[in-house]
């Protein structure tokens, strides 16, 4: 782990690996060590970075009032102290509204992007009833834990290689966090955004997603000029875990193509 500070916040992060810039944004009730197997994959060929977002793992607690603005711009923050921009994003469900609000007010930084399994916001994809619903969800989920094998997550069983990690990584939680997050992914609505977007995309899918459904990726790739659209057979909501060869040797095509 490595850390650095950004407008007053401690950001941690963990970095490996020598080539073009790779950077990983990774879920809500996450944090970085949920790209383990991206990381030990593509660090062959790649600088790889998965960041810990405000308020995850290693880095600081949330500011009251941190607003989805505040982690794209303390992820900008990261990008230009670590002096990798222009650098690929990757991200992985909430990951990807981040960023896109990051796209969105800082788009130089941006290579390429990887979207996989995500949303232009809960409001954006999903509408207005749907992310409601799922905001007052977890807000029920018990104070002393969040449950990693929420239903939909997975197309299955939660792969039992990854178990460790994923409970590792829920009992890590801070509840406050937690719905900071999800609450500013519950109000947001970046479809707009698509239609900007001038870099290099691919869109990774679980086929069997039932949190960000496959009419969600159709749409992502009607509205991002010239993106592709890979679908992963058979998993799920996570599928950077739930099938990561298939996962690893999409993303580490796309990476090379557009290296540059």
């Amino acid at each position: 782990m490595e850390v650095v500070e950004i407008d007053g916040l401690r950001l941690a992060f963990r970095r490996a690996g020598s080539g073009p810039a790779v950077v990983f944004v990774h879920g809500g009730a996450e944090d970085g060590r949920a790209w383990t197997p991206q990381l030990d994959a593509l660090s062959d060929e790649f600088t790889v970075i998965a960041w810990d977002e405000p308020g995850a793992g290693g880095s600081g607690d949330v500011p009251a009032g941190f607003a989805l603005s505040d982690y794209a711009d303390r992820l900008a923050g990261l990008i230009r102290t670590l002096d990798i921009s222009p650098c690929a994003l990757v991200g992985l469900s909430w990951g990807v509204t981040v960023i896109l609000e990051l796209y969105r007010r800082h788009p130089s930084l941006a290579r390429s992007l990887v979207l996989a399994d995500g949303y232009a916001g809960w409001r954006g994809s999903l509408g207005p009833a749907e992310a409601d619903a799922r905001l007052a969800g977890l807000r029920d989920q018990p104070e002393d834990g969040f449950d990693p094998t929420l239903p939909g997550l997975f197309a299955g069983s939660p792969p039992a290689e990854f178990l460790p990690l994923l409970e590792t990584m829920a009992a890590d939680v801070r509840r406050h966090s937690m719905l900071t997050a999800l609450t500013a992914m519950a109000r947001a609505d970046l479809t707009d955004v698509l239609d900007t977007i001038r870099v290099p995309t691919q869109l990774i899918w679980g086929a069997l997603d039932a949190r960000s459904p496959l009419s969600v990726a159709h749409e992502f790739a009607r509205r991002i000029r010239g993106a592709g659209l890979a679908v992963v057979p058979d998993c799920g909501h996570v599928s950077n875990l739930e099938n990561p060869q298939m996962f690893n040797d999409i993303l580490r095509g796309f990476l090379r193509r557009h290296a540059d």
